[in-house]
């Protein structure tokens, strides 16, 4: 039994060691400290928007934070959840869409031509009473990113960062979106058409397709989620994701001094998910996180 564990141990630590030199290396050009702009500017504008990017990129963000799904034409566009979100979705008809019926509106089962008669940012938002109105579809990613590097260009900002969510699990392969393997490549395929590969972050709670684009772009920076409910030691985390990820990414509520301590002797970076109170991100940067996503990219301007 013991010698299982030490060689356990073993394995782990070459993991470490490993994931340092890789980690290493991929972090010079991250920013110092990095100013994410949670699904662009969420609580100022209509989520995973390219008015939600723009407004984000004015607000001074280092990263642009955003969520992928497929649709049934292997196209990527921008969705926190692979249907349409009864909260901030009107019907093309006009009509409220109901909690209900949501899941319905799969938009792995829709072509992206579909998708676009439904419109995400007319709805008052309960929860973001400052986000501004107006219509808006979810969007390509091709699209957005177009659009702020061209933004960027024209306007003479400084180069930004896509922080890409992987929006898949397993319960949903095959029904909202497609399994790892073809997700990554479809995924993939259109961030190195799009020439961003060397500023994007692949990041996920589904560790499956961040084992696909170690494997496969074993170049490209992966950040891994972790719910706040998730109590596994980062040890088990990380053991059990087989490789150390360049970002750790865990909701703000698990910070500990001992956490980031951990992530920073592992050489990885930690930044916390979503902190939309000045006091508290005050009190992260104190304890020396790597950056923070925010709904209010706003909050984080005089950092």
């Amino acid at each position: 039994m013991n010698r299982k564990k030490e060689l356990v141990e073993l394995i782990f630590t070459m993991m470490l060691v490993i994931g340092c030199h890789t980690a290493k290396n991929l972090s010079l050009n991250l920013p110092v400290f990095d100013k994410e702009g949670h699904r662009g500017a969420r609580g100022l504008m209509p989520e995973n928007t390219i008015p939600a990017m723009i407004k984000a990129v004015d607000l001074g963000v280092t990263t642009l934070e955003m969520d992928a799904v497929i649709t049934a034409d292997s196209q990527v566009i921008l969705s926190h959840e692979p249907f349409f979100n009864h909260l901030i979705t009107t019907a093309p008809d006009g009509a409220l869409i109901d909690e209900k019926n949501e899941k319905s509106l799969n938009i792995y089962k829709m072509s992206y031509a579909e998708t676009q008669r439904y419109d995400v940012g007319l709805k008052p938002h309960p929860r973001f009473p400052q986000q501004e109105r107006m219509k808006a579809i979810k969007p390509l990613m091709k699209d957005v990113i177009r659009t702020v590097e061209e933004y960027i260009s024209k306007s003479g900002k400084p180069p930004v960062f896509y922080n890409i969510e992987t929006k898949s699990n397993p319960a949903g392969d095959n029904i909202f979106h497609p399994a790892p393997e073809r997700f990554v490549e479809i995924l993939m395929d259109q961030i190195t058409r799009a020439g961003i590969l060397e500023r994007t972050i692949i990041q996920s709670f589904d560790p499956r397709t961040l084992k696909v684009v170690h494997a496969r772009f074993p170049k490209v920076r992966t950040a891994l989620l972790i719910e706040d409910f998730d109590k596994r030691p980062i040890e088990k985390q990380i053991e059990e994701l087989g490789f150390v990820p360049t970002i750790y990414s865990p909701a703000h509520s698990l910070v500990t001094e001992t956490l980031i301590s951990y992530c920073h002797k592992a050489n990885m970076k930690i930044i916390p998910w979503t902190v939309n109170d000045s006091a508290r991100i005050a009190i992260l940067k104190s304890m020396g996180v790597d950056g923070i996503i925010s709904d209010y990219p706003n909050l984080l301007q005089n950092l």
